[in-house]
C-alpha cells in the first residue's frame, strides 16, 4: 500500500493526465472547422503512433509473439477503438466540449452494467441504483425531444457503447500481452483507418495554424497516456482512479475559455449526476472487493 505522499503524487499526475486529454479534445475540436474528422485523426496519428511505438520499444514492451486468442481479441479491440474515435470526434466537432465529455463519463457505469448482463458479474442493488441515476443524468444532458437535441448527442452515446465494447474485450485479454503493445497496435490501426477514410473526404490544405493545433493535440494525448500509466503505477488504485472524473472539470473550463461554451443548468446538473453516480459505483466496488477479501482470509 502506497504512503500518503505517493498517493498524492499519483493523484496529481492522474489529474494532469485528464487535463491533457481535455487539452487534446480542445485542440482537436478547434481544428475541426478547418478539415474533416478523418483527416484530423490521420494527421494526429502520424505524430502519435511513432511516439507510442518508440516508447513501447524502449521499455521492451513491444511483442508480436502472442497467443491466437489474444491476437483475435487485439484485432477486435482495434476495431472498437476506431469506431469510438469516429463517433466521439464527430460528436465533439458538433456539440459543446463539456457536454460530449460528460456523456463519455457514463462509460464506467455502462461497463459495470455490461459485466452484470454478459458475464454474470455480481452487482448489488446499490450499484444498479447508481447506474440508473447515471442514465438519468445522461438524459438530462442529451434531452431527447427537446429543442436543443441534435443527432450528435446520439453519436456521443454511440461512442460510449464503442468504448464499453473496447473495455469488455480488453478484460478478456491475458495478462501476458503488454499494455504498450496493445496501445501501439491501436494507434497504428486508428491511423490507418483514418487514412483510408480521409480518401473519401475533401482533403483540405494544412495551414500553419492547423498544423500547430494538430501538433498540440498530438503532444497532449501522448503526455496524457504517459501520465495515466505513471499514475496507476505510483499510488493506490482506490485513491488515484476516481481522479479520472476531473476530466469533466477540465472540459468545462476549456470549453468556456476556448469556445465560450458553458452548459445550461439542466445539462450541468446531469453531468453532476453522472459524476456522482460514477464515483459512488467505484467506491462501492472497492468496498465489496475489500469485504470479499476479508471473507476469503
Amino acid at each position: 500500500m502506497a504512503d500518503f505522499r505517493e498517493n498524492l503524487r499519483g493523484g496529481i499526475i492522474m489529474a494532469a493526465s485528464m487535463a491533457a486529454f481535455a487539452v487534446n479534445d480542445t485542440f482537436t475540436k478547434a481544428v475541426g472547422g478547418e478539415m474533416g474528422v478523418m483527416q484530423v485523426v490521420f494527421l494526429r496519428s502520424v505524430v502519435v503512433a511513432p511516439l507510442i511505438l518508440a516508447l513501447a520499444w524502449m521499455r521492451g514492451a513491444l511483442t508480436f509473439n502472442m497467443a491466437g486468442r489474444d491476437a483475435w481479441l487485439l484485432g477486435l479491440r482495434c476495431v472498437t477503438e476506431v469506431l469510438a474515435a469516429w463517433f466521439f470526434l464527430t460528436a465533439l466537432f458538433n456539440m459543446p466540449l463539456a457536454n460530449a465529455t460528460a456523456i463519455l463519463q457514463v462509460t464506467p457505469l455502462v461497463v459495470t452494467l455490461a459485466g452484470f448482463v454478459f458475464f454474470r458479474e455480481q452487482v448489488g442493488l446499490w450499484r444498479l441504483s447508481a447506474i440508473l441515476v447515471g442514465f438519468v443524468g445522461v438524459m438530462m444532458i442529451v434531452r431527447p425531444g427537446g429543442a436543443d437535441f441534435t443527432i450528435y448527442s446520439v453519436w456521443a452515446l454511440a461512442a460510449v457503447l464503442a468504448v464499453v465494447a473496447r473495455d469488455l474485450v480488453t478484460r478478456r485479454m491475458s495478462g501476458a500481452l503488454p499494455s504498450l503493445t496493445v496501445a501501439s497496435a491501436t494507434a497504428i490501426t486508428v491511423g490507418a483507418a483514418a487514412g483510408i477514410g480521409a480518401m473519401f473526404e475533401p482533403w483540405e490544405p494544412v495551414t500553419l495554424t492547423a498544423a500547430l493545433k494538430i501538433g498540440g493535440a498530438s503532444g497532449a494525448i501522448f503526455f496524457a497516456y504517459l501520465c495515466s500509466v505513471m499514475a496507476m503505477r505510483m499510488g493506490d488504485i482506490g485513491f488515484v482512479s476516481p481522479l479520472r472524473y476531473t476530466a469533466l472539470i477540465w472540459a468545462l473550463m476549456l470549453g468556456w475559455l476556448a469556445f465560450g461554451h458553458f452548459p445550461e443548468p439542466l445539462p450541468l446538473a446531469g453531468g453532476a449526476l453522472v459524476l456522482a453516480a460514477g464515483l459512488f459505483t467505484y467506491m462501492r466496488e472497492r468496498h465489496v472487493a475489500r469485504q470479499l477479501a476479508r471473507s476469503a482470509a
